[in-house]
């Protein structure tokens, strides 16, 4: 009985170390969790509050809304150039790259050779840099379109700049929409194009959505090619969007490398997220109401 019960515990206590051996790498790579969520925190809230500390002295309603001058720079004019380009981009882009990947996932056969090209491009595209988007840009609508720098050249640019990343995310979205959906729909007497655009593109919202949030910030984050297309003056000028102007991105550019206007840098930057953040709960608010109207649906 003693020998039995020795046997057993020698084995539990083989067991146990083993079990500790097993865990060991689980519980190191959920302290690493822990460490890369907390150093990503710890970042995001530096870089906001050092923004917010240093641009927060300068923020006023004339800042904001006043006439440009040389001892009162103001962002009211980049602010307009900023939500028009937004605006224009996306209402260009958005039904060319939903419509894109409808066809890539919805109608396309597997194993076509346009379909490979057309992912083979969107793939090369969406890892080119904007220098290279802003050297077309000027090549072909600033002077070969004889555009010049204005916002509708800028905007052309960044039409094409984002269109890959709204293409890729869309067919991503698309793909994740369960079979059964379109079965059930096609179960109760639906079509194709009935399906597709009823019940798999509100299923696939949220991820177009995404796609159209990382799109707006990098647009609102661009400079390289805007400054070359649409232009850096903060004045205001007559002539939409045959005129030329700066946006947010461009200003901060502008200031930073004025020395006596630093510090409106750090405004500038301090109303770009804000505008930012403005734009991304409207965007998680269609989201969610969309996706409730698929569901009840």
């Amino acid at each position: 009985m003693t020998a039995t019960a020795n046997k057993n515990s020698l084995s539990l206590l083989e067991q146990s170390s083993a079990g500790k051996k097993k865990f060991r790498p689980s519980i190191l790579l959920r302290y690493f969790s822990y460490a890369a969520v907390g150093i990503t925190v710890f970042s995001l809230v530096s870089v906001v509050l050092f923004i917010a500390v240093r641009g927060a002295s300068n923020i006023s309603w004339h800042f904001l809304t006043g006439v440009n001058t040389h001892n009162a720079p103001t962002i009211t004019e980049p602010i307009k150039n900023t939500l028009i380009i937004i605006g224009c981009s996306l209402l260009i882009t958005v039904p060319i790259g939903v419509l894109c990947a409808v066809y890539l996932c919805e109608y396309a056969k597997r194993g076509n050779k346009i379909v490979k090209i057309i992912v083979l491009a969107a793939e090369t595209l969406a890892g080119i840099p904007s220098i290279v988007y802003a050297i077309f840009g000027v090549v072909f609508f600033v002077y070969f379109l004889g555009w010049g720098e204005s916002l509708r050249a800028g905007i052309a640019t960044i039409s094409i700049m984002i269109l890959p990343l709204l293409i890729r995310s869309a067919e991503e979205a698309i793909k994740a929409v369960p079979d059964t959906y379109r079965e059930a729909s096609y179960g109760l007497g639906a079509g194709k194009l009935r399906t597709v655009f009823k019940i798999v593109i509100p299923a696939a919202m949220n991820g177009i959505l995404a796609g159209i949030v990382l799109s707006i910030g990098r647009i609102v984050g661009e400079s390289a090619a805007l400054i070359f297309t649409a232009g850096t003056t903060l004045l205001r000028l007559d002539g939409g969007l045959s005129k030329e102007g700066a946006t947010l991105a461009v200003a901060m550019y502008n200031f930073t490398n004025t020395f006596d206007k630093r510090d409106y840098a750090y405004s500038t930057g301090l109303v770009l997220l804000v505008i930012v953040l403005c734009l991304n709960i409207l965007s998680a608010f269609i989201g969610r109401r969309m996706q409730g109207a698929t569901d009840e649906n």
